[in-house]
């Protein structure tokens, strides 16, 4: 086993990789045809069966599986297993419509935190430190995901939950916390709290934060890096692939090791559903290898992103994922240009004077799309002096302009006056059909 492994698998070649990925993909796409009524039929109609799979390439023969089609079977369509062998239930977030279910054996759910495990010992975590646990426990998953990778690993283990800034600023001094799940929004706003008690965030315990849930750039990350005096590594999971764990930053922190025994992740074009061209950004699809109580084939994400190229210089063969871009579905039109929140995040992010917290709007001034942007400045640098905010405010409309060629409207308001979540940040709003 190499000296900083948790399992050997995270330093197996491309070959061993790649060879057992076939041997658990002919496993999977076998168990649903057997098993399962809605996945039969749709190979069926696709002319696809357990013994047409020869080779990985083979895959882009299985139709995908879209959210509505998890909701259509809704509870339990998809289980394959008997219900007396489920142990657990997850649902995605949402509060309208049908939700999407995801129910685990036991035997799913120790492959899940041996997963989990594996991606907080590749970023340094080991158990003689303590883990706070900062995220929503119930439905959504990355509470206890997160958690059961902690106490496999041996930290102590503080299911803190969610929100509560006092408590959780107590419990990390308290028990000296060393290691975080936290939302990155929330990380700014804990943050601010402790300056406006006096004290410096880069004297707080915390070493190392996983964070995720909520999309975010790399200059947001590298804020709270600088304010917390800490590591930050990304985390990307989704409820339909278990949760957290489904991909992970090592101490590059270029990319995320997908771990590939587990998952086949494949990038393919949003509207022609084809493979991209190595590199090029297209829609993450994810397909299930070991999961036993409820797998699934193909599943589009919406989430965007792009395969790294190269080998990373930690030596893990797993393949990396860009940190995820956008959504499909995110993206909105302004004057005829797709543009992405985290285009404009990224941008913002630049700017010292920019506080924690920003909100996109449209809205249309009925001779067109107006696009407006309300930033918070930090209070040190909102200063009576006009010039010098309408100074800030055309830098940053230029900035922004250059990114996305399009001229916003930049709105500077003080410190704290935009609604702040203590759950996953909001941070664009279309009103353009609400007047």
């Amino acid at each position: 086993m190499h000296a900083e492994a948790y399992d050997p698998a995270e330093f197996w070649s491309r070959d061993q990789i790649e060879a057992t990925q076939l041997t658990r993909l002919k496993n999977v796409v076998s168990r649903v045809y057997n098993k399962c009524e809605f996945y039969r039929k749709r190979l069926d109609e696709a002319g696809v069966s357990p013994d047409s799979i020869k080779s990985l390439d083979d895959i882009e023969r299985i139709p995908f599986t879209t959210k509505d089609d998890l909701r259509s079977q809704y509870p339990l369509g998809l289980v394959i297993v008997d219900k007396a062998d489920l142990v657990r239930l997850h649902c995605s977030s949402g509060t309208t419509g049908t939700p999407v279910a995801i129910a685990h054996t036991q035997n799913d759910l120790n492959t899940w935190a041996d997963l989990m495990a594996r991606c907080l010992h590749m970023v340094g975590v080991r158990r003689e430190d303590v883990f706070q646990n900062m995220s929503g426990y119930g439905l959504f998953t990355g509470g206890l995901g997160i958690h059961a990778g902690a106490e496999r690993l041996g930290c102590m283990t503080i299911p803190a939950g969610a929100g509560n800034t006092a408590r959780q600023i107590k419990l990390v001094k308290d028990f000296h916390t060393t290691v975080a799940h936290i939302l990155p929004s929330y990380a700014l706003i804990l943050g601010e709290r402790l300056r406006e008690m006096g004290e410096d965030p880069a004297d707080f315990p915390l070493r190392i934060a996983v964070v995720g849930a909520e999309p975010y750039t790399d200059a947001f990350r590298r804020r709270i890096e600088s304010l917390f005096n800490m590591k930050v590594y990304n985390s990307y999971g989704l409820s339909e692939m278990n949760g957290p764990s489904v991909g992970f930053e090592c101490l590059e922190q270029n990319g995320l090791h997908v771990w590939e025994d587990a998952y086949f992740a494949e990038i393919v074009d949003p509207e022609t559903g084809k493979h991209v061209k190595p590199g090029e950004v297209g829609e993450l699809v994810m397909t299930t290898l070991v999961r036993e109580g409820m797998p699934i084939l193909r599943y589009r994400t919406r989430d965007l992103t792009r395969f790294l190229p190269g080998t990373c210089p930690c030596g893990r063969e797993h393949r990396r994922i860009d940190r995820i871009l956008g959504r499909s579905d995110d993206m909105f039109i302004c004057k005829g240009v797709n543009i992405y929140p985290q285009q404009i995040e990224d941008v913002l992010m630049r700017f010292p004077e920019v506080g924690r917290n920003y909100l996109i709007l449209l809205d249309n001034d009925n001779v067109g799309d107006v696009l407006r942007v309300q930033v918070e400045i930090r209070e040190e640098y909102f200063v009576e002096d006009l010039r010098v905010l309408r100074g800030l405010q055309a830098r940053i409309a230029h900035a922004l302009k250059n990114e996305i060629l399009v001229t916003p409207r930049i709105e500077l308001v003080q410190s704290n006056s935009l609604p702040v979540s203590e759950g996953k940040a909001v941070r664009f709003r279309d009103q353009r059909n609400s007047k």
